[in-house]
């Protein structure tokens, strides 16, 4: 949910699966290609990883934020938009769903840190296989197994930065969408 982009939020449940699944289906379809050269299992990744990987994504988002099924397109990619730059969303109605979509962005970011230690010892393992592939593999084999340590690398050292980034602006507007909504609450006790 915190690397999907908020343009995808604008869509269809279905749009949203075929958006995240189709690049992803590409991308390894592809390892598989320049690794293999097997165009038959490059279409097999394909056909099989795209829907498993859109549907479960899409799921995930819709656990992460229940209420942006209630919200019309357009909000939807307000609230997202704002909440991803920190900022004041400009309806006041869409102040609860900045909450709730920043509360989402950081339970997903908690479950995510605490798969951390699994990626790192992803990114050994990684990195003993391709140096061991620089020895004995094909040229294929060996692209691909350098690819995936620099892709491991990148989300050990560029993502926590990033995510930190985007946690801290998520908190700036739902603190901003909180203080709207206690703006609009009429004052009791007096």
């Amino acid at each position: 949910m915190i690397l999907v982009p908020g343009r995808l939020w604008q869509q269809s449940p279905v749009r949203r699966v075929l958006g995240i699944g189709l690049p992803a289906g590409v991308f390894f379809a592809a390892f598989v290609l320049v690794e293999s050269g097997s165009w038959p299992g490059a279409a097999v990744v394909f056909l099989v990883l795209s829907p498993l990987h859109g549907i479960r994504s899409a799921r995930r988002m819709g656990r992460a934020w229940p209420g942006a099924a209630d919200l019309d397109p357009a909000a939807r990619a307000a609230v997202v938009r704002a909440t991803r730059r920190g900022e004041a969303v400009g309806d006041p109605a869409l102040a609860p769903a900045v909450v709730e979509y920043a509360d989402g962005l950081h339970r997903i970011a908690e479950e995510d840190r605490l798969r951390r230690p699994l990626i790192l010892l992803v990114t050994v393992l990684a990195l003993a296989l391709a140096g061991y592939d620089t020895v004995t593999a094909p040229s294929g084999v060996l692209i691909t197994s350098w690819l995936a340590v620099a892709l491991l690398l990148a989300d050990l050292a560029w993502w926590p930065g990033r995510r930190a980034r985007l946690l801290a602006r998520a908190a700036r507007a739902r603190e901003m969408a909180d203080s709207a909504r206690n703006a609009d609450r009429p004052e009791s006790g007096s």
